[in-house]
């Protein structure tokens, strides 16, 4: 079971690890014990978390996000395969605590009397410079 809250709690049966092999520099060790961890949740049937959550949750993760709607983890970064399991751990709850918060609504505004009148003074400067630039009349 994995703790995101108080009130939420991620079961066993929804987390599947696997276990394999890293990549990268590492001795004999790379080549003979599996310790990088990918982590597999499956958000979509998770009755653990509210539709606006999995929503949220779904655009977060991007390219994490597959198909069937499992949220899929790896994690390489130590030699321990304990540890990495710790940080999949860790990461998955990071990312399901962002997508409690739901973002703030954004409230129009109207811009200032003043900012109106800047914008406007610049556009008007701005075409006096770009109607200099025609050519020049010698004639008249």
């Amino acid at each position: 079971m994995l703790a995101i809250n108080d009130q939420i709690q991620i079961q066993g049966w929804e987390l599947t690890e696997q276990f394999i092999r890293a990549s990268g520099p590492g001795g004999q060790n790379v080549n003979k014990v599996s310790t990088a961890v990918e982590l597999r949740f499956e958000a979509a049937r998770s009755p653990s978390l509210p539709p606006q959550v999995k929503a949220r949750l779904r655009r977060l993760a991007g390219r994490r996000w597959t198909r069937e709607g499992a949220i899929i983890i790896q994690c390489d970064e130590t030699r321990s395969q304990a540890r990495n399991r710790v940080i999949a751990r860790d990461r998955l709850a990071d990312l399901i605590q962002k997508a409690l918060v739901a973002p703030k609504k954004r409230l129009r505004t109207k811009p200032t009397w003043s900012s109106q009148q800047r914008r406007l003074k610049a556009k008007k400067e701005r075409g006096e410079v770009k109607s200099l630039r025609g050519r020049v009349n010698d004639g008249e």
